[in-house]
């Protein structure tokens, strides 16, 4: 089990490098990537939430197969859009409806580097979005207005009060 950084952590707001080793250091962090998300309960989780300034994610939708992306790059997004309830790991406990394309294309390298296309739609297409957001420093209430960020913020701290003063304290 990795570490999960959460609101306030500077390595959330970093832009990710570009991996380009791809060994059994990259191997070993996507499968711990993956225990991760799944101990969690979550269905994807890019580099910076555990701590690794890297363009890596990994999304795993229940009854399907993890799926690891290294170097994601979103080619092409529908005009298309529609409205779900998002949340994420790095900020628990509190969600909220944003609008994103309904559709994306999505290139990318596996573990050993070998390039490859995927096209999504669904639940799939919102958690590549929602996780290459993640790469490039965005969280996903950075697409909401501001009124609806400082609510979203404010009812995270409430429900993570504890846990934020013994972070305050270095515990």
């Amino acid at each position: 089990m990795l570490d999960i950084y959460t609101l306030g952590d500077d390595v959330l707001r970093e832009k990710c490098s570009k991996i380009t080793k791809f060994d059994s250091a990259l191997k070993m962090l996507s499968e711990a990537m993956i225990d991760t998300l799944d101990e969690a309960d979550g269905v994807g989780l890019a580099g910076p939430q555990v701590g690794v300034s890297e363009r890596i994610f990994v999304v795993h939708i229940p009854d399907e197969d993890p799926i690891v992306f290294v170097n994601p790059e979103i080619i092409e997004t529908s005009i298309e859009v529609s409205p779900y309830e998002e949340g994420c790991l790095s900020i628990p406990g509190v969600y909220h409806e944003v609008i994103r394309p309904s559709r994306v294309t999505v290139q990318a390298q596996d573990i050993n580097g070998k390039a490859f296309t995927i096209k999504a739609d669904g639940l799939l297409a919102r958690v590549i979005q929602h996780e290459n957001d993640h790469l490039s420093g965005v969280l996903y209430i950075d697409h909401l207005t501001e009124p609806e960020q400082k609510a979203v913020i404010k009812s995270y701290e409430r429900k993570n009060k504890a846990r934020l003063k013994s972070k305050k304290r270095g515990v």
